[in-house]
């Protein structure tokens, strides 16, 4: 008997000891719990970038609302920005005109007022003159006529 009969006896034992001890139905169960864990595996990977897919699409949609929020709010800020610039113009133009009114109105009461001083002061010094002038010249009861005459037309025509 020779080397090669015994490897043979060797492992056909091999072989009935291994089957004995259902190896195979051992194997085959570990092979089927790896595969059952690596299908739970894909599984929870799959749900997990479902989740996740369904994640982004919800941040960039609340990224876009934000961003359309955000071009709002900056249109509106421009609008009313531009808005108080007109009214602001408006209400300074106005003080403008005014304070330009009230100045001229003053302006023209200064005039006024000047100008009632100054005919005051000539009639004054007119009266003056012609009340020395008539004094020296005419006398009695023709120079008082005279006199008052003269004195009522100059403040009838002042008024």
């Amino acid at each position: 008997m020779d080397q090669t009969f015994w490897a043979l006896v060797g492992l056909i034992i091999f072989i009935g000891i291994v089957i004995w001890a259902k190896v195979p139905g051992k194997i085959t169960s570990a092979l089927d719990d790896r595969a059952d864990g690596i299908r739970k595996e894909l599984e929870e990977a799959r749900r997990l970038r479902e989740e996740a897919q369904a994640l982004l699409a919800d941040y960039q949609r609340k990224h876009r609302e934000a961003e359309e929020e955000a071009e709002t709010i900056v249109a509106e800020a421009r609008r009313e920005a531009e808005l108080l610039t007109v009214q602001t113009e408006a209400a300074l133009n106005e003080m403008i005109e005014r304070r330009t009114r009230l100045a001229e109105t003053k302006i023209a009461m200064a005039e006024s007022q000047a100008m009632a001083e100054v005919k005051a002061r000539a009639t004054d010094v007119a009266v003056a003159a012609a009340e020395k002038i008539l004094e020296a010249k005419v006398t009695g009861k023709v120079a008082e006529k005279l006199l008052a005459d003269s004195i009522k037309e100059v403040g009838s025509r002042i008024n």
